[in-house]
């Protein structure tokens, strides 16, 4: 693990809590406000945050580590965790006047958001006007900034706009089988002026001076579902050694067999490691590579973070199949487990065909793979 901030040693801590209140978060639909302190008290808000704003400059493989140490927790505070230092790295897009308002108080300022064109905005003196609606933002109802996604009338295209808090609505509207802690609630904007400052073309998160967003959007998801899988894991093996320690793996008896339970054990682990060696991967390259990322080992990416999907959840659905009915309960942290990390396969950035699309159109993507 990159320990280079000392973000992962402090996700320790925050997944601690974190777990403890899942079942509250769960319940509130939106996570707890111990929680929310940890995660900016533990540095994921300021984790790429320019240095000169007082950010850490972390990496891509210390981030992707702290989430799923903070996962196999609560996923629900992973996920949000994620979404504090993603949206952050979003906002380092805007001009340097934009970047010093969002961090006048600070770099740990929770700034939340999304990036689909659901907004309209016109152009108006100094800045914009912008109104729209945007669902499932992860986190708003603690957020200090949101960063939302606008297409502009009779133009190609769509821009990013910065709006602080007070601009902007939260409608309570999160009611979700799976990852029900992220308070994802809708954020609505009614005519609200921007100013130029506070606004940049979407197209800048692709070809700007940084890791394009293709390279890493599937990181900001992914190391969520590893550390709920492992957390699974966890919880799944100790349960059904106790199980089969009581003699449920009998002839006759409940439970799985220990050849069953083998099988299990050794295809979900093996799942699990290789989905974070892949994510590893993923992540090291954007380290490493940064701008000057090929469009080959971004194709490569984008379907890594779709395989290692496709991999946690095979892994999360096997370990549920067989741990009885006990597992099905509500009081126990399995099943969260399963919902959540199926809930987080359905994101666009971890869905298999379009990833398939995009490596097989690469002329070179077999080489680059290899």
């Amino acid at each position: 693990m990159d320990t280079g901030t000392g973000l992962v040693e402090r996700a320790g801590g925050l997944g601690e809590v974190a777990r403890r209140r899942a079942a509250d978060a769960e319940e509130r639909r939106r996570l707890t406000p111990d929680v929310v302190a940890g995660v900016l008290e533990s540095g994921f808000a300021r984790h790429f945050v320019p240095v000169g704003f007082g950010g850490a400059g972390g990496t891509f493989r210390e981030f992707a580590d702290a989430v799923a140490v903070v996962a196999e927790g609560c996923a629900a505070a992973a996920w949000c965790a994620s979404v504090a230092s993603s949206l952050a790295r979003v906002a380092a897009f805007l001009p340097a006047q934009g970047q010093a308002e969002v961090w006048a108080e600070g770099a740990d300022a929770f700034v939340v958001g999304s990036l689909s064109p659901a907004g309209r905005a016109a152009a108006a003196p100094g800045g914009w006007r912008v109104s729209g609606s945007w669902a499932c933002v992860s986190g708003v109802d603690f957020s200090d900034w949101v960063v939302v996604c606008a297409a502009l009338p009779g133009q190609a295209g769509a821009r990013l706009f910065a709006l602080p808090r007070g601009a902007y609505a939260v409608k309570d509207t999160w009611s979700a089988s799976g990852m029900r802690g992220t308070g994802s609630n809708t954020v609505v904007v009614d005519d609200v002026f921007v100013p130029e400052s506070r606004s940049v073309d979407r197209q800048r998160l692709s070809d700007g001076p940084a890791v394009p967003i293709q390279a890493v959007n599937g990181l900001s998801c992914a190391p969520a579902a590893l550390g709920a899988a492992r957390g699974a894991l966890r919880l799944w093996t100790g349960d059904t050694a106790r199980r089969l320690a009581r003699g449920a793996g009998k002839a006759g008896g409940p439970g799985p067999s220990l050849g069953t339970y083998e099988a299990a054990l050794a295809r979900s682990s093996g799942e699990i490691d290789a989905a974070a060696l892949l994510l590893e991967r993923a992540a090291s390259v954007a380290d490493d590579r940064g701008a000057r990322i090929t469009q080959e080992e971004v194709a490569r990416n984008v379907r890594d973070y779709a395989l290692s999907s496709e991999l946690l959840v095979n892994a999360v659905n096997r370990m549920f199949a067989t741990a009885g009915t006990s597992g099905q309960s509500l009081e126990s942290p399995l099943q969260r487990a399963w919902r959540d990390v199926n809930s987080i396969a359905t994101h666009i950035a971890l869905t298999f065909d379009p990833a398939a699309v995009l490596f097989a159109a690469r002329p070179f993507a077999l080489e680059a793979a290899a």
